[in-house]
């Protein structure tokens, strides 16, 4: 069947009509008006600036435009809350973050969407293109793999590699939570924290809460509480296990809860309101699954003083475009090699700052507001 007359397919659909033809096209920086351009824009000049950057290699961050052009990678394997749809159905996910890095941060950002493959065919894959790019983001990459894909690249190479759907999460919950808890008039070191999901996001934002110096987290993944007495556990939960839940919680988000002061979810699962009226008074719930929240906002707020999601149609909305563009605008503009966890932190504490008077409605900026990317990348530089 033609793919153009699938019922998925509504060609009248705004959102169709706003993709039509893709969402990104090349734009020349010098102008090509005649044979004198042409002779200095490609053959013969391009000719004398190729044999200088052969001798001098640094010289491409200054004569090409390596120095502010990130590749978006993806190997289409955890898109969205889509799963596993492959590189084709990522592409406009891929398209759509480099119009954000644009928007957002001036960063020009190429698309790059992969067949996936084993860990060591996807790190020599983006190892190799590497050469060519300022700074890698890599996207939707199913954990756990997309772990040791990090880790792996920030060995190898020498320019930013941030996996932003670990790190941009991670940034924005914890400035959110920063203004949450101003908002409920407590101290990040006194809150009782469980975290609903133990993937990329998952452990992303369990450790950057512990390195801010949230008092207590418990990661609660689908078999139940995190511990070190439950195994088998993989290496990455084995982690959090020895970095979490110090009291030594057993059972599952319910039992988890009692008590609790903050919820994060970032599972995608579904979690009962019996159990959210076992969270204490003045609790903070930020269910992050989109488009469908771990909990609806309106059930949210019944046991909560302060409800984040991360839709864009209620307040707080926990989006990533509040981080990313001005991480890599930082990085970029100082020549950072890496994204340190200092870095991450500087870049949470600006976003939250952007908020003067935090309320209930109110722990997080509008994406829209136009001091954002510049104060994450001042921060992000001063951190480097």
């Amino acid at each position: 069947m033609d793919r153009q007359s699938t019922p998925l397919v509504d060609p009248s659909s705004p959102v169709f009509r706003a993709h039509l033809g893709g969402k990104l096209a090349t734009l020349a920086t010098q102008p090509l008006r005649d044979a004198a351009d042409l002779s200095l824009l490609y053959t013969p000049g391009v000719a004398e600036v190729s044999r200088a950057i052969a001798a001098d290699p640094k010289l491409a961050g200054t004569y090409t435009s390596i120095r502010n052009t990130v590749a978006v990678i993806s190997d289409g394997t955890a898109v969205l809350g889509l799963g596993n749809i492959g590189p084709l159905a990522a592409m406009p996910v891929m398209e759509g973050k480099a119009v954000l890095f644009k928007r957002f941060g001036g960063v020009d950002a190429v698309p790059l969407c992969m067949e996936t493959g084993t860990v060591d065919e996807l790190v020599d894959a983006i190892a190799r293109v590497a050469p060519t790019y300022g700074g890698i983001n890599l996207e939707d990459i199913s954990a756990p793999r997309c772990f040791e894909i990090e880790r792996r690249l920030q060995e190898r190479l020498e320019i930013p590699v941030f996996h932003d759907d670990q790190h941009g999460t991670a940034i924005v919950v914890l400035a959110a939570l920063v203004n949450a808890a101003r908002v409920v008039g407590r101290d990040l070191a006194t809150l009782d924290v469980v975290v609903s999901g133990a993937g990329a996001a998952g452990v992303a934002v369990t450790k950057i809460l512990l390195l801010a110096g949230v008092g207590h987290v418990v990661v609660v993944d689908s078999a139940g509480t995190l511990h070190t007495g439950r195994a088998p556990l993989p290496p990455h939960k084995q982690e959090l296990a020895a970095l979490t839940n110090r009291r030594g919680v057993a059972g599952g988000i319910a039992e988890a809860l009692v008590g609790a002061d903050v919820l994060v979810g970032v599972s995608g699962g579904t979690i009962p309101e019996s159990a959210l009226a076992r969270m204490a008074p003045d609790a903070m719930i930020f269910a992050l699954a989109n488009p469908d929240p771990e909990v609806h906002p309106t059930v949210a707020h019944r046991y909560a003083r302060v409800v984040a999601t991360g839709r864009s149609d209620f307040p707080n909305q926990i989006n990533n475009v509040l981080a990313f563009p001005g991480v890599f605008r930082g990085a970029l503009d100082c020549g950072a090699r890496q994204v340190t966890e200092k870095m991450k932190l500087a870049a949470a504490y600006a976003i939250a700052a952007l908020v003067e008077h935090p309320t209930a409605d109110e722990v997080v900026p509008s994406v829209f507001h136009p001091g954002v990317a510049p104060a994450v990348a001042e921060a992000v530089r001063r951190a480097a």
